[in-house]
């Protein structure tokens, strides 16, 4: 095809145009989840740097301050279940293994976030979590369907849907020629 490339390049570049936003949101939560379980400061009820202080400074700036104050009531729990949160997202994204409802886990996490922490942020785009809360939709509306657990399984599922054989048994007797 002159001067551009075919159809089915085209095709083929557009069944992988996630795999980057999988990967940067995967790794970030993975990192941010990881961080946070490491960093004894962050983990305590007071202190600078910890969830509790970061919880008390945004309360009062926050568009939900009944969700900062059920998170005040136990800073420390709020804190590891933001971080499994984060590590189990990431995880799940990166595998691409309940994709779907990794993201959707993602969106809560980055909406929660956007609704607390960076609200005050102005002009509002300085506020990343917005940003993350945006990235997360593509991923909850196309899961992951390339090189992800869940393509695998899906294959496995639609293979012995076909007549109850799996699909790697079907190729190793084609391959035999039986």
């Amino acid at each position: 095809m002159a001067g551009g490339m075919s159809h089915r390049a085209r095709e083929d570049m557009g069944r992988y145009a996630l795999l980057p936003l999988r990967l940067f949101l995967g790794i970030t939560f993975v990192y941010a989840g990881l961080d946070k379980l490491t960093d004894p400061a962050f983990l305590a009820s007071g202190g600078q740097g910890s969830i509790g202080a970061l919880m008390e400074s945004v309360r009062d700036t926050a568009a939900l301050p009944g969700l900062v104050d059920l998170a005040l009531k136990s800073p420390v729990g709020f804190g590891y279940a933001i971080a499994f949160g984060e590590l189990a997202v990431g995880l799940g994204t990166l595998l691409g293994l309940f994709a779907r409802i990794a993201a959707a886990g993602g969106s809560l996490i980055s909406l929660s976030l956007w609704l607390t922490v960076s609200w005050a942020a102005t002009p509002y785009y300085y506020g990343n979590d917005l940003v993350y809360l945006m990235a997360w939709l593509p991923l909850i509306l196309a899961g992951a369907p390339l090189l992800s657990a869940d393509a695998a399984l899906a294959g496995r599922r639609r293979g012995r849907a076909r007549g109850g054989v799996p699909l790697s048994r079907v190729a190793q007797v084609a391959r035999r020629g039986r």
